[in-house]
């Protein structure tokens, strides 16, 4: 096995996942906006409490830099070197630490309890769903790091193939 293919083959679909979902949180935070900013708080698919305004405008600010965070993910998986696996990690770990912002809003929308929309609890679900998936795709690039069969590690340099 050369060095790295263990970690590559499956890199791509941890990118397709991470940034589907990404988007899609994206498309339900910014329609729920919308709608509360219309005042149309008691839409019977938003709903909610006072965290809410706070939930959708982080949960927006994590969907735009999850799914940009993923364009570096996908130049280190076309490139493959432990530069492009530096940017990949260090945009991966901010658009980790921005959707671990949004889970402790969704955590605290919850707690809060109240009604709360279908759409708003699937954006609630879907955050979550980042939040755990971004952690593993960080851990993925990591783990070239523990052995190089894994994926380049940050001290070599390089096309590793």
């Amino acid at each position: 096995m050369a060095v790295g293919r263990g970690g590559r083959s499956l890199m791509g679909p941890f990118l397709v996942i991470n940034l589907v979902v990404y988007l899609i949180v994206l498309g339900l935070a910014g329609w729920s906006l919308d709608k509360y900013i219309d005042g149309e708080q008691n839409h019977p698919h938003l709903g909610g409490n006072p965290s809410t305004s706070f939930l959708l405008m982080f949960a927006l600010i994590a969907g735009v830099i999850g799914a940009s965070s993923m364009l570096p993910g996908f130049v280190h998986l076309h490139k493959w070197t432990s530069q492009s696996l530096a940017t990949a990690a260090s945009s991966a770990i901010i658009s980790w630490i921005m959707t671990a912002l949004a889970f402790g809003l969704v955590c605290k929308q919850i707690i809060m309890g109240g009604h709360r929309g279908k759409r708003l609890q699937t954006l609630e679900a879907l955050i979550t769903i980042a939040m755990v998936s971004q952690l593993l795709y960080i851990l993925l690039l990591h783990a070239g790091i523990c052995r190089s069969s894994y994926g380049p590690v940050y001290g070599s340099y390089g096309p590793q193939h």
